[in-house]
């Protein structure tokens, strides 16, 4: 392909929104266009690269022995109804309407589709299991969108859904399922790790992400030489070590102390000079249509995503000032668990193991010190919902946890029968008995792939594509191609590098070599072939690879040769 005749116009600066390298770079080399707030256009550069992702998802999930289909974008709110996620979705549910004034939404996921699709076909258990898959737009209403591909709207996924007759039958496709996302990234040449994971909006049993790791990235991973790794919305630790000793004799009963001003545990702590430790931490919230109060140690944080599955929620916001006052009849900063009536009180485990604690007297400016879990007040439920910590123990072997940063590229999940059941998908067993489907599902951020590639594959320069996701695998340049040397041997090299199968883009531009080899580094393909003036008086090319661009001068006749090699060791 010929710059001169390709869609291809790169940009000096990064657009004024572009937070994290993928996103300026991606604009600035020309592959993607911000259209409207998280929605983009792929253009011809940045689809040749998707294409090429899409391909390597479609070859694995086909040996993984999943079957591509193409479902609608547009779904009927009937089975969003049928299903429950209607109303429970919340707004990241594009919902429309149609002429006639019915309602659809805008597909951000298709298992009521899909479910429907396999109910109206398949009746006995001989039929299955059956696996599923596409690769298609989807759409969620981020109420932030950023990060150019990484957190858009408009988005490509590959989907795919299980059907099976038992949780034996189910476990056996989603370790398929997990070891075609492995080849999947290994063949994109990524390094990533897949980690234990929260199952959200789409339910189910268990469920695993697949993290490209980056300093960039968005979500936070803690794992242990030993092998576990958790997402930090779902990540487990070992017992803490218990806070240090109670400086003096801790009063016998609850002791309310005027703290003014305190409101954060760090203040209050040096105020009373006790350690962080020694703090219960009370969160009011709004969950549904009830309220809670989570209760964590002082020098810990809530993990809402924990908070969220134990209260059984689908939604879960913070409590206003306004509410604060009427569940705990105190000013907000000064909450506590001593006193509390008529709403739900849930504890991390390390909070009831406390045998002396300080926190919040539900009066402004009041403390209470003295309070003991369990004595002064109770849990109705005790559930890990603490965020796990660098430095924390391992669950598995008590070692401390290292807290890396990664890119979600991929999530597979045991979805079990909440679909099945709610939606009517039946099989007949051996026995003549109707029994539901049980489920598996497994998505991948196509967009996401390309996107994470460039945060874990740049330089000060650009993009440092890796092989088989690089839009093209060699760029040639005609440095003042108006020469008739250059000219003819670019040509000649060109018409040679086509001819052996080799992608090639030609730089062909009547431009200034700097801008040419700025553009060169700003794109990134794999190989770059250079012929210059006195290159091809002395018939040679100058041959170099984009990760640390080493200039190799090869005789033109062997260049076509040595571009191959070249490829051949990426």
């Amino acid at each position: 392909m010929r710059w001169s005749r390709y869609f291809l116009y790169t940009l000096r600066d990064n657009p004024a929104d572009a937070e994290v390298i993928s996103h300026q770079l991606l604009a600035r080399a020309g592959m993607i266009d911000k259209l409207a707030a998280g929605i983009y256009t792929y253009l011809p550069l940045g689809w040749r690269s998707i294409e090429k992702t899409a391909r390597i998802v479609r070859e694995e999930m086909g040996a993984a022995g999943s079957v591509e289909l193409s479902m609608p974008c547009v779904q009927p709110a009937e089975l969003w109804q049928e299903s429950g996620r209607w109303q429970h979705y919340g707004k990241e549910l594009l919902r429309i309407k149609d002429r006639h004034d019915r309602e659809f939404c805008f597909g951000p996921t298709h298992e009521e589709v899909i479910t429907d699709a396999v109910r109206r076909r398949v009746t006995s258990y001989r039929q299955l299991p059956a696996n599923l898959f596409q690769i298609q737009t989807k759409f969620r209403d981020e109420i932030r969108p950023r990060f150019g591909l990484m957190r858009g709207r408009e988005f490509i996924m590959k989907d795919a859904y299980s059907f099976h007759t038992s949780g034996e039958s189910l476990d056996q496709t989603y370790r398929a399922m997990e070891a075609a996302y492995r080849r999947v990234f290994d063949r994109c040449r990524l390094s990533y790790t897949a980690v234990e994971a929260d199952t959200g909006n789409i339910g189910g049993s268990e469920s695993h992400e697949f993290m490209v790791l980056a300093s960039t990235g968005e979500d936070a991973v803690a794992a242990c030489e030993c092998g576990y790794g958790a997402n930090v919305e779902k990540a487990t630790t070992g017992a803490l070590a218990s806070p240090p000793p109670w400086p003096g004799t801790p009063p016998a009963k609850p002791e309310e102390v005027h703290t003014p001003g305190t409101t954060s545990v760090p203040d209050v702590a040096a105020f009373l000079r006790l350690d962080p430790a020694h703090f219960i931490k009370t969160m009011i919230v709004e969950s549904d249509a009830e309220f809670a109060v989570a209760l964590v140690r002082g020098d810990d944080e809530v993990n809402e995503i924990k908070l969220k599955n134990a209260l059984g929620a689908a939604h879960l916001q913070l409590a206003s000032e306004a509410k604060v006052e009427q569940v705990s009849g105190g000013a907000m900063g000064f909450s506590g668990p001593v006193g509390l009536k008529g709403v739900r009180v849930v504890a991390d485990p390390e909070v009831m193991r406390m045998v002396v604690a300080a926190t919040g007297a539900n009066r402004a400016d009041h403390h209470l010190v003295g309070v003991v879990p369990g004595r002064d007040f109770t849990a109705d439920l005790v559930a890990d919902i603490r965020a796990a910590r660098a430095g924390d123990p391992c669950p598995r072997c008590g070692r401390p946890l290292v807290v890396k940063r990664g890119i979600e590229v991929g999530h597979i999940f045991k979805l079990g029968t909440k679909y099945s059941k709610a939606m009517a998908c039946n099989y007949l067993d051996e026995n003549g008995g109707m029994q539901p489907m049980i489920m598996g599902c497994y998505g991948l951020g196509v967009g996401r792939t390309v996107a994470a590639a460039v945060e874990q594959n740049h330089d000060d320069a650009g993009i440092v594509w890796p092989r088989p996701l690089a839009p093209f695998e060699v760029e040639l340049i005609a440095l003042n191609p108006d020469v008739p040397a250059v000219r003819d041997a670019a040509e000649k090299l060109y018409a040679e590098l086509v001819a052996a199968g080799v992608e090639v883009f030609y730089d062909d531009r009547d431009e200034r070599p700097g801008v040419k080899f700025n553009d060169a580094d700003l794109i990134g393909f794999p190989v770059r072939v250079v012929v210059g003036k006195k290159g091809a008086e002395q018939g040679q090319a100058e041959l170099s690879l984009r990760r640390d661009r080493v200039k190799i001068p090869t005789p033109l006749g062997e260049a076509v040769a040595k571009a191959k090699e070249l490829l051949a060791g990426l």
